[in-house]
This record gives C-alpha cells, structure tokens and sequence, in this order.
C-alpha cells in the first residue's frame, strides 16, 4: 500500500510545485533562466534594487519602459554590484554596463547610460553577463509571468 501511494503522489508533487513556480516572472538570456521582479511604472523604476544587500544568482530584476528611447541608470543608494543590461523592442541586447559598482553618494552617483535607444533593462548580479558571454545582440526570452511592453 505505501509504494502504491508513494507512486500516486509524487506526480501530484511534481505538478504541484511547476504550478507554484509558474506563477513566478522569469526570463531566459544566454540559456539561463533568471527569476525576475518586474519593475512597470515610475515608481518600481525609481526604488530598483535600491537598499538591497544581497540577491539570489539566478534573480534579477527588469524594468520595462513605454516607449524605447535612450536610457540611462545609475546605482543612486543600491548596495549591490550589478550588470546592467539593455534590450530594444524586440527584446535584443543593444548595450551593457558590466560590474556596475554599489553608489552611496546619492544624487551624485554617475549615471550609465545605453548606447543606443532601449526598452528594457535587466540588472543582475555583477559578473553574470561576463560568464555568460553575452555579447550585443542577444535575445533576452519573456516567460509567460512577464508582460509585453505597453504597445510592443
């Protein structure tokens, strides 16, 4: 009777946790996958990663603007190193700043701009783009948690 319901239940536990873990935001970008916050509006972009002392390797936080346009971030109080990368409309990277260091000099922390017109940014921990080789170009993948940019 125990093998029978050992069998019966490790299917449910398996369905069980892909459906908790579906309803988390990620994105794949150089055949990984990162979990992500998603930061949609004026006030998740401001606050970013900002007060944070620690974020998991495969984390990561995108913001996703209205339009795409020049960009430019800066670290304005963020207590972690990070690579801040750029993506077009379709979702192609168009620049990188890599190893971004922490800034607590707040409004005179220097700004990192993108080096062409963007609409997303993905900021993840500093050294991740250089071990994944990421090279301009590179198509960043929604998951199903993630929405579209307004009009794109």
């Amino acid at each position: 009777m125990h093998r029978l319901a050992r069998l019966t239940l490790t299917p449910l536990l398996l369905l069980l946790s892909a459906c908790a873990s579906a309803g988390t935001p990620w994105v794949e970008l150089g055949g990984e996958r990162f979990q992500v916050e998603i930061a949609d509006d004026d006030a998740e972009r401001a606050r970013g990663l900002m007060f944070r002392d620690e974020m998991a390797a495969d984390h990561g936080m995108l913001f996703i603007h209205d339009r795409q346009e020049p960009l430019a971030y800066w670290m304005k109080n963020t207590r972690l190193p990070l690579d801040i990368l750029y993506f077009d409309s379709e979702r192609r990277l168009v620049s990188q700043q890599r190893d971004v260091p922490p800034c607590s000099a707040g409004d005179r922390c220097p700004p990192y701009p993108s080096r062409g017109p963007a609409r997303y940014v993905l900021e993840l921990n500093a050294g991740q783009a250089a071990r994944l080789k990421l090279e301009d170009g590179a198509e960043l993948r929604l998951g199903p948690g993630v929405p579209a940019a307004p009009g794109g």
